[in-house]
C-alpha cells in the first residue's frame, strides 16, 4: 500500500470501523467526513479497493462493505 504511516493508521481504523457492524453511505460519510480529501480513510479505502458501495436508493442507505482486499489489509495490519 502506497501511503504513509499515519495514512495507513487511518485506514485501519476505518476498515476496523466498518467491519464491527454493518453500515450504510450516510453513516459513514457523516462519522468519516474530512477537509481534506487525500487524508481521508474512505478515499484511500474507494481507490484502493477495499470497501465497495451497494446500490440502493436512497443513496444514503446504501451498504458499505469491506472486500477480500480490505479484510486482508486489516487482518495483515
Amino acid at each position: 500500500m502506497g501511503m504513509n504511516r499515519a495514512a495507513h493508521g487511518v485506514m485501519l481504523q476505518f476498515l476496523a470501523w466498518l467491519s464491527s457492524r454493518p453500515r450504510t453511505y450516510g453513516e459513514a460519510m457523516e462519522t468519516w467526513k474530512s477537509s481534506c480529501p487525500r487524508y481521508t480513510g474512505w478515499e484511500d479505502a474507494l481507490g484502493e479497493g477495499l470497501i465497495e458501495v451497494e446500490k440502493a436508493e436512497p443513496v444514503r442507505e446504501a451498504r458499505v462493505n469491506v472486500t477480500e482486499p480490505g479484510k486482508s489489509t486489516l487482518k495483515n495490519g
